[in-house]
């Protein structure tokens, strides 16, 4: 038996070197991000949407509003006086008839959002132009930490 003599080699451990060239693989992604980006909001920025304000110092006229009121129960006020929503369509078309008469539409916080659509789409299909919402000073912070 003839003996071998196992020698070991260091493997050959090399230092990188330096690319030669810049990857800009990552720059043209970053660019078309932002071309997609600006090309999406440039619309938004230039969209209007047409409103009809007033002119002018004017005062406002108190005599021709109206105002209806949901309660928390879901029962409908018109001016005050408790009233049935067959007979609110009546009211209604009175209002619309006026040109110089305004409506107010006022609902408690704990009232149904269901009964206040519903109320909503009575006074869209009557069609009143002339809405205002009071009462919602109370809900400005709703989201506010208490």
């Amino acid at each position: 038996m003839t003996a071998r003599a196992l020698t070991f080699r260091p493997s050959r451990i090399t230092e990188p070197e330096p690319f030669a060239a810049m990857n800009i693989t990552p720059l043209i992604d970053v660019l078309l991000v932002l071309i997609v980006t600006l090309i999406m909001t440039i619309p938004m920025m230039t969209h209007k949407v047409p409103i009809d304000l007033p002119q002018g110092p004017g005062t406002p006229e108190k005599a021709g509003i109206h105002r209806i009121h949901l309660d928390a129960a879901g029962q409908l006020a018109f001016d005050g006086m408790p009233i049935d929503a067959a007979s609110l369509r009546g009211r209604l078309d009175a209002i619309r008839a006026d040109p110089d008469a305004q409506l107010q539409f006022s609902t408690d916080g704990a009232a149904r959002y269901e009964r206040f659509d519903q109320t909503l789409a009575t006074i869209k299909r009557a069609g009143i132009t002339r809405l205002g919402f009071v009462g919602n000073e109370q809900f400005r912070n709703f989201d506010a930490a208490k």
